[in-house]
């Protein structure tokens, strides 16, 4: 029988993991699900979407939940929710995982370290110039593991000057309120144009293009860190112009997989993980 057409039967001893999003998906709970389904653990993993993120995390500590994935708008509301900062999440102020220890729970960013991973894997040269859309927690995420791999010249593009200008000026960034057609303040165009905003996501904004035309068509890398739909405007529109790609599917398995470790303690071998990346994209 297989696995998508076996009901998981379940028990008083099963461990819950959750995660919290406005908008949740069904990519964390196949990922996770699967991977404790094939590896023989005694997990199940659910999402939501909090009506009181104070409440949520609460309940987290007091049931006990063993971990929480959290997605967007969450990942810096949570901080003073928690008792410790692991140096992942403190580094950069922004949280996308939880995990509870006896009732103690401590934050982590595993966006950080899939970011940081794909970075080095497709040996993304750090000389080129970058033009990263966003201000969120995920941005942050993002920001840093670009100036931790090297990259100096990086504008962040984000309407809101407040926290734009704050998290470019975190880093020694640049700030700009508009892509201005992919082109930096020296007037030449981005080389890697990097979407991390909700554009594109399914939903309300998942026909918005985050970059002009001709700003893709200049670039030399385009990566967009929206997870569902794999296939995002942006990146149909980079592959169109023969550019290469990184996306929020990669993200999110590397990030997934982090989390499934903090959770249970098992490193699952990266062909476990792939069919667990692959299953978590099937349609519902």
């Amino acid at each position: 029988m297989q696995f998508n057409e076996r009901m998981a039967i379940l028990n008083k001893d099963m461990t819950l993991c959750i995660s919290l999003a406005a908008r949740p998906s069904n990519i964390g709970t196949r990922f996770h699900n699967y991977l404790y389904e094939k590896l023989g653990l005694n997990f199940v993993y659910k999402a939501f979407a909090p009506a009181d993120l104070a409440a949520a995390v609460q309940g987290i500590r007091g049931l006990p939940i063993r971990g929480a994935a959290v997605s967007m708008p969450y990942k810096e509301a949570v901080i003073p929710l928690v008792d410790h900062l692991a140096p992942s999440a403190a580094a950069i102020d922004s949280v996308n995982t939880i995990v509870n220890d006896d009732g103690v729970l401590t934050a982590y960013n595993t966006d950080y370290q899939a970011v940081e991973r794909l970075l080095a894997e497709n040996r993304v040269d750090s000389e080129l110039s970058v033009m990263l859309r966003g201000s969120g927690g995920m941005a942050k995420a993002v920001v840093a593991a670009f100036r931790d791999a090297g990259f100096r010249n990086v504008t962040v593009v984000a309407r809101n000057e407040e926290k734009g200008r704050a998290l470019a000026g975190l880093y020694g960034f640049a700030w700009q309120a508009d892509d201005d057609g992919g082109r930096l303040a020296d007037g030449s165009q981005a080389q890697v144009l990097v979407n991390v905003t909700p554009l594109g996501m399914r939903g309300a904004e998942e026909d918005a293009l985050s970059f002009p035309q001709s700003a893709i068509e200049a670039a030399e890398l385009v990566f967009d860190v929206v997870a569902m739909p794999s296939e995002t405007p942006l990146l149909k529109a980079a592959r169109a112009a023969g550019k290469p790609v990184i996306t929020g599917a990669e993200v999110a398995s590397i990030q997934a997989e982090e989390q499934f470790v903090l959770y249970t303690g098992v490193r699952p071998d990266a062909e476990l993980v792939r069919e667990a990346s692959e299953f978590s994209r099937r349609e519902a």
